[in-house]
């Protein structure tokens, strides 16, 4: 009972950032920008932790620092409900293969250029190279359980993501209008945008600007990526305890992230269409909800000038993978669709 009193504050405050920002990001302007509901409530984490927040972060850390942890597992297992494995069949074996290889050559490119070119810390580069790699903010929020990331590093990854994100909205339906002449359909277009967009809301706007069509296998083409989140988490856990041990017994052990687990098996249930869809519904809302309000205590517990000291590096990083994933992820695309073609 003294634990709930304890976080009730907190998670009052978040609840209220998180509820705001749903809001907002279902307004025109917000969601033709394609800002999800998640970046919305770190930025306004972010104003609050920088300017109210200290004056109340006694009463409310306890509930905050929850949301940052227990909440934001339990929204990144009710994700799964977002996907079916049936959505892999939509687009076949060469958009699986696709979303492998740009994730994969992404996150390798990521950790090469950000570690022996640029200089930066290792958490930072993780974290910047799953937002780019696989699905933007909610790759971010599931990787900084697994790498006890500082706020202030997530943070910044995220708003690499909206950056370059933003601008791939953008640029994909020009790029479009230009090389249809060459006889690129809408569902190739599709499965590209899906295949290197940061993140579900852009990919989702970049599609429709171009047609229903190419939306659709847009999202479809995300889905199959986001749901290669699960794996990379488990990877990335494993590599991390392997290269840090010791000698030692205990530092052999390796933390598998379980609600990576548990992602993958509300999927995988999901899947079985047992539930009705306006459950399935509900549960993808609240889910919405859990993700933002751990999203909002992420911000409130960012400070500017730790964002400052991050310097420009970061941006660097994140414009060489976003010039990756146009020219790469076009290269990738293009040679896949090729060869199972050809099969």
């Amino acid at each position: 009972m003294n634990t709930l009193r304890q976080h009730t504050p907190g998670l009052l405050l978040v609840l209220v950032l998180a509820l705001g920002s749903l809001h907002a990001a279902a307004l025109p302007w917000f969601s033709q920008l394609g800002l999800s509901a998640l970046t919305i409530a770190i930025v306004g984490g972010m104003v609050l932790g920088n300017t109210i927040y200290p004056r109340i972060a006694l009463p409310s850390h306890s509930g905050v620092t929850f949301a940052k942890g227990q909440i934001l597992r339990l929204g990144i297992i009710l994700f799964g409900f977002k996907l079916t494995f049936q959505d892999i069949a939509a687009v076949g074996i060469s958009g699986i293969l696709i979303d492998a290889c740009v994730l994969s050559s992404t996150f390798l490119l990521a950790f090469w250029l950000g570690r022996r070119k640029l200089g930066l810390d290792e958490q930072s580069v993780i974290l910047i190279g799953a937002g780019s790699s696989i699905c933007g903010a909610a790759a971010i929020l599931a990787t900084e359980p697994v790498l006890k990331a500082h706020a202030e590093k997530v943070a910044v990854a995220v708003a690499t993501v909206v950056v370059f994100g933003t601008l791939a909205m953008f640029l994909y339906p020009l790029l479009f209008s230009l090389v249809q002449t060459l006889g690129v359909s809408e569902f190739a277009y599709g499965v590209f945008t899906g295949s290197t967009v940061h993140e579900v809301a852009q990919a989702v706007a970049a599609g429709r600007a171009v047609s229903e069509q190419a939306a659709t296998s847009a999202v479809i083409t995300k889905m199959i990526r986001v749901m290669m989140l699960a794996p990379f988490l488990v990877i990335l856990s494993t590599w991390l305890a392997r290269r840090h041990q010791s000698g030692s017994k205990e530092a052999r052990r390796i933390t598998i992230p379980w609600f990576a687990l548990g992602f993958l098996a509300m999927a995988g249930f999901n899947s079985l269409h047992w539930l009705p869809q306006a459950w399935v519904a509900q549960l993808i809302a609240l889910d919405n909800l859990l993700l933002a309000m751990a999203m909002g205590a992420l911000g409130l517990t960012t400070h500017f000038s730790a964002i400052r000291r991050a310097g420009s590096k970061p941006m660097w990083l994140a414009s060489a993978l976003f010039a990756w994933l146009l020219i790469g992820g076009t290269l990738i695309n293009s040679g896949i669709s090729y060869l199972v073609h050809l099969i």
